[in-house]
């Protein structure tokens, strides 16, 4: 789960809430999002399953991401902290919290197949 999760080629598979679409320039991953094209930074790849990542939608405007891969029964599990943006309501909180559910559903399923 971790080699394909970590792969930001991979986020319009799993994450469309996140990007539809993602391309590499320069070095850097960029994804189209909702808010418009936000530049994605992971952390790099390690045997810890950490998939912190953050997202810059506007320059001073990054939102970090704590999230991590971890071995579980013989498999694996994410753990994904979503916290309010500055400015958010407590309807905008929980359509992004029904997104990213959505996204890890995903996630799962596309794994599975």
């Amino acid at each position: 789960m971790y080699a394909f999760a970590s792969d930001p080629a991979n986020i319009p598979r799993w994450a469309p809430g996140l990007g539809k679409s993602v391309e590499q320039a320069d070095g850097q991953w960029f994804a189209e999002t909702p808010a418009g094209r936000a530049r994605l930074a992971f952390a790099p790849r390690n045997d810890l399953g950490v998939l912190d990542h953050h997202l810059t939608l506007a320059p001073g405007q990054t939102v970090y991401v704590p999230m991590r891969v971890i071995a579980a029964d013989g498999g694996s599990e994410v753990i994904f902290t979503l916290r309010p943006l500055p400015g958010m309501t407590d309807g905008e909180f929980q359509a992004d919290g029904d997104a990213v559910a959505a996204d890890l559903a995903r996630l799962k399923r596309v794994l599975e197949e």
